[in-house]
C-alpha cells in the first residue's frame, strides 16, 4: 500500500481490542534462540516487523511457524549459523536484538550494524559496552559487529546513556548474562514493560533475573534454558494512540485487552485535555470532553510519557486551541512530523528538543508525508480528525 486516503471530520466510536506488543513481541522471539525445545508466544501480532524479524530468525537455524489459532512457534534446529545479514537487518532496528541471545548460547554472533525508523542518532554502544563487560571481544568491521567469547562471566554493568536507560540494550544483555558463569547486576537498566516481559519469560525458561520492573537487576547464570508458552502483555502504545484517536475526534471508544498500570501517564494527559477515562479490569472507555484542554507533556523512559507516544499527542495538543510545550528527552530529534502537522493547519515551532504549539481549534484535509512508525500514527489521527479529505503517502511503516 503507497498511500491512505481518510475523509475525516467524524468522531470514533465502537469497541477495539488492542493486540500484543510488538515492543515486547521482537526481543522475545529473538530470545527463543537460547532455549532447548519449542517456543509457544500468543499475542505476537501479524506485522511486517514479525515478518521480517521470523526471516532474521530462520537464518539464524529456527524453524518459525504460525498455527491456525496465532501462535508462533519457534523451534531452533541448528546452533551454527551466527550470521544477521544486513539484507534483513536493514529493514528493521529491533533485528539487532539477537545480538545478545547468538552470543549467549553460540559463543559467537556476527550481526549487521542496524537500520529502521528515522527518527535521530541511535547508537548500540551501551549493547556493546555491556557484553564486552561480560568478556566478549567486539569489533566493528565493514558494517558488521563481530562478537565472540569462549566463555561469559557475570560482571558489574551500568547501561545508562546520555538519554536514559537502553531497552534494547537492556534486552541484550540480559540475555546474554542468563548464560553467564556466575552473578551480573545492571545498573540503570530499563524498566519499560517490554523488558520486564523478556524478563519474566526467560525466568519461566529456567533463568534466575531478580528486581525485573527497576534500575538494578540482578542475574544469576545457569547451564541451559528449556523453551516455554509464553503470552506477550497488551501493545501500550496501540492503546495509547487509540486513547487519543477518541479525545481528538471527539469521540467515545472502548479499549479492550489493555493493562491500565502501564499507561498511568498517558492516562493521565489524556484526562487532563479533558477526555473522560474509566477502566474495569483489562477493559477501558475513552469518552471526549466537549473541548480540548491544553497540556505540557514530556517524553521520558518508563513510568514516564513514552517517546512513541509523543508524535500522537503533539498532534491532539495542537487542537487544544492554546499555546503548549512537547519536549522528548527520549530521543530529542523525533519532531520529523511537525511539517507535516503543520501543513493540515497546526501552528508548531521547534526549539531544541521541545515543539512549541500554538493551538488551533481544527484540521484541514491536505496531502502529507509520514516519515517513521509513529509520525504516521500522528498523520492518521490528524487527518481523521480534519475537515474534508486527506492523503498520507509513505505509510509502510505503519
Amino acid at each position: 500500500m503507497d498511500m491512505l486516503v481518510v475523509r475525516g471530520g467524524r468522531p470514533l466510536r465502537g469497541t477495539v481490542k488492542v493486540g500484543g506488543a510488538k515492543n515486547a513481541a521482537l526481543p522475545i522471539m529473538a530470545a527463543s534462540l537460547v532455549a532447548n525445545g519449542t517456543t509457544v508466544l500468543h499475542g505476537v501480532p501479524d506485522l511486517v516487523d514479525v515478518t521480517t524479524l521470523s526471516h532474521v530468525l530462520r537464518s539464524l537455524g529456527a524453524q518459525v511457524e504460525r498455527r491456525a489459532d496465532g501462535a508462533l512457534l519457534i523451534t531452533v534446529v541448528d546452533q551454527q549459523p551466527c550470521l544477521a545479514d544486513y539484507e534483513l537487518v536493514r529493514r528493521m532496528r529491533a533485528s539487532v536484538c539477537v545480538l545478545g541471545p547468538l552470543l549467549g548460547r553460540r559463543k559467537r554472533a556476527c550481526v549487521s550494524l542496524p537500520g529502521g525508523c528515522n527518527i535521530g542518532h541511535r547508537p548500540i554502544d551501551l549493547h556493546l559496552k555491556g557484553l564486552r563487560a561480560l568478556g566478549a571481544e567486539i569489533t566493528i568491521e565493514r558494517g558488521y559487529v563481530f562478537a565472540k567469547a569462549d566463555r561469559l562471566r557475570g560482571a558489574d554493568i551500568y547501561l545508562g546513556g546520555s538519554f536514559g536507560s537502553t531497552v534494547t540494550g537492556t534486552c541484550n544483555v540480559m540475555s546474554a548474562a542468563i548464560l553467564a558463569e556466575g552473578t551480573t547486576t545492571i545498573s540503570a537498566a530499563a524498566c519499560e514493560p517490554e523488558v520486564v516481559d523478556l524478563g519474566n519469560m526467560l525466568n519461566a525458561m529456567g533463568a534466575r533475573i531478580e528486581g525485573l520492573g527497576t534500575p538494578l537487576l540482578r542475574i544469576e547464570g545457569v547451564r541451559a534454558l528449556n523453551a516455554v508458552e509464553h503470552t506477550v502483555i497488551p501493545d501500550r502504545i496501540e492503546a495509547a494512540t487509540l486513547m487519543i484517536a477518541a479525545a481528538m475526534t471527539r469521540g467515545e471508544l472502548t479499549i479492550e485487552n489493555v493493562c491500565a498500570d502501564h499507561l498511568a501517564a498517558v492516562t493521565d494527559v489524556v484526562r487532563a485535555a479533558g477526555a473522560t477515562v474509566t477502566v474495569e479490569g483489562s477493559t477501558m472507555q475513552v469518552r471526549a470532553g466537549n473541548t480540548l484542554r491544553p497540556v505540557d507533556v514530556t517524553a521520558l523512559p518508563y513510568p514516564g510519557i513514552p517517546t512513541y507516544v509523543q508524535a500522537q499527542l503533539t498532534a491532539l495538543l495542537s487542537l487544544a486551541g492554546v499555546l503548549r510545550i512537547v519536549t522528548d528527552k527520549v530521543f530529542p530529534d523525533r519532531f520529523m512530523h511537525i511539517p507535516e502537522l503543520m501543513r493540515l493547519g497546526a501552528n508548531i515551532r521547534r526549539e531544541g528538543a521541545s515543539a512549541i504549539i500554538s493551538g488551533t481549534d481544527r484540521f484541514s484535509g491536505t496531502c502529507v508525508m509520514a516519515s517513521d512508525l509513529r509520525a504516521s500514527a500522528a498523520l492518521l489521527l490528524a487527518a481523521i480528525a480534519a475537515e474534508g479529505e486527506s492523503v498520507i503517502r509513505r505509510v509502510y511503516h505503519l
